[in-house]
Parts: C-alpha cells; sequence; structure tokens
C-alpha cells in the first residue's frame, strides 16, 4: 500500500466557504486534525460527521472508560493506528489505566485468554466482546445483546451499540484514505 494519503487534506483557512464550518469544528475539537482536514474536501460529510461524533463522544451517558476502551478496541481490529494513537490521551484522561490500553491491543474473546481477561472488569468485557462482535462478524448474536441489556437501558444499549458502530465508520474512513499515522 501507498504511503501517500489518498485525498488531500484542505489547509484550515485556505476556502472560505468552509470558514464557518471550520470555525465550529474548532469549537467542538480544539482544532482541525488532518481527519477533519480530508473530510473538509466534502462539507456536508464533515459536518455531519462533526454532529455524529461530538453527540457520540460527549452527549451520550456510556461512562467514558467504557466509551475510549471501545473507540481503542475498534482501532486495533480495524488497524486503524492513527485513531489508537489519538484516542491514548483521551483514553487516559478518562481514567483508564495505561495497563487497560495495552492490554486491549491484545486481548480475544473466550476462554484461553485468562491474561487479558483478567485485566479487565466485567462491564469492559461485555462493551469489548460487543466491539469485537460487531466489528469482525457484524451480526451481533441474541444472547449477546441480551448481556448486554443486562447492564444498560435501552438508550444506554443504542448509545454502546452506536459509538462502536460510528468507531467502525471513522477508523474505516481513515485506512481506506490512509490516513494511518499522524502527518
Amino acid at each position: 500500500m501507498s504511503e501517500e494519503i489518498r485525498v488531500p487534506l484542505v489547509e484550515p483557512g485556505s476556502r472560505p466557504e468552509l470558514a464557518e464550518l471550520e470555525r465550529s469544528i474548532l469549537a467542538a475539537r480544539g482544532r482541525i486534525s488532518p481527519l477533519y482536514q480530508a473530510l473538509l474536501n466534502s462539507p456536508p460529510i464533515a459536518s455531519g460527521w462533526e454532529k455524529l461524533l461530538t453527540a457520540v463522544r460527549n452527549q451520550t451517558l456510556v461512562p467514558a472508560t467504557l466509551r475510549e476502551l471501545v473507540i481503542l478496541r475498534v482501532a486495533v481490529l480495524n488497524r486503524a493506528s492513527f485513531e489508537f494513537d489519538a484516542h491514548v490521551p483521551h483514553a487516559l484522561k478518562a481514567g483508564l489505566p495505561q495497563s487497560k490500553i495495552e492490554a486491549v491491543q491484545s486481548w480475544h474473546p473466550g476462554p484461553g485468554h485468562d491474561k487479558t481477561i483478567d485485566a479487565f472488569d466485567d462491564d469492559e468485557l461485555l462493551v469489548l466482546e460487543l466491539a469485537d462482535a460487531m466489528t469482525r462478524d457484524i451480526e451481533v448474536s441474541d444472547a449477546l445483546i441480551d448481556r448486554v441489556r443486562t447492564r444498560f437501558d435501552t438508550r444506554g444499549l443504542v448509545e454502546v451499540v452506536a459509538t462502536v458502530a460510528a468507531y467502525n465508520m471513522v477508523s474505516r474512513f481513515l485506512v481506506a484514505v490512509n490516513l494511518v499515522h499522524r502527518p
């Protein structure tokens, strides 16, 4: 695979028609990252993306540690190193210890992986299993959804599933456009 990013990055401030959208992204994110510079090639996608991801990251009731664990796991599964690296500081800020950040990289569902299973509590294991099922298998078993339902109410179920889905979108976009390392 080529080392080059497959879409041009839009330099912030270089296109006057994007000024309002750039202000919105800056207000929500504090900066216009390379991901958003790629997305700015399509203003409607960049705008919708920002609204969706802001809702997922800042407006759900999913505990921040679980959200960041899901994001890191999806990044690992989709080989989205840019996303993983970008979320390590968020995970640490949320209170996820470095040991769990490292363990999420080698975690595997099921028996025979006691070392990484011991690194996580029951809620963490549940969201990791959900992230793996949604990312690897696409279809999620009724049994797993029933277990998620015992931990989360309907809103929580929708929000944790949407978090996995949204970060699959993010990581798959990053990999497809070859934005896999910080430029």
